[in-house]
């Protein structure tokens, strides 16, 4: 368990690159092709991070009129406006804490994680939260044996403004 408070924060910084945006001049080099999808979405990716997400749980990259890429893009939306951070960086820190789940067996749709973790930040209002160290507490009582909706909890009661 510790080994993963301490990995989650680098691999964040590993795999989002900085969390500002693009500066002027500096243009997208990426999208997602119809038969591959990126590692990690980078600050001048221009992948959509739904698209990602959702190829990335099917396994396979999936057409972006698909149901499961509008369910994400929607999820996405909805989380957007409880975070700082970016719906990139949301979909980078969310499959991280995908694969961290399934390492201890206790695996979890990405959407089911961002609409609790979104709902957990809706509920504190104008004061946005920070997705990144919303998952370290998420993965950290789920670690410690809580379910989904007990570390949802947690995190609600924790978060209360």
């Amino acid at each position: 368990m510790r080994r993963a408070a301490v990995l989650l924060p680098l691999l964040a910084l590993a795999a989002c690159g900085g969390e500002e945006p693009a500066e002027e001049g500096q243009s997208v080099v990426a999208r997602t092709a119809e038969g591959a999808l990126p590692g990690w979405l980078v600050p001048t990716d221009g992948t959509d991070p739904a698209r990602w997400l959702a190829g990335r749980e099917a396994g396979k990259p999936l057409p972006d009129d698909a149901p499961e890429v509008a369910a994400l893009r929607a999820s996405l939306s909805a989380a957007r406006t409880g975070f700082v951070e970016d719906p990139r960086m949301i979909a980078n820190r969310t499959v991280q804490l995908g694969q961290m789940l399934t390492e201890i067996g206790r695996p979890e749709s990405y959407r089911s994680l961002i609409d609790g973790l979104g709902g957990v930040a809706a509920r504190r209002g104008r004061h946005k939260s920070l997705y990144g160290e919303m998952v370290q507490h998420y993965y950290n009582a789920r670690a410690q044996g809580a379910d989904h909706d007990g570390a949802l909890a947690r995190l609600a009661a924790r978060e209360a403004p």
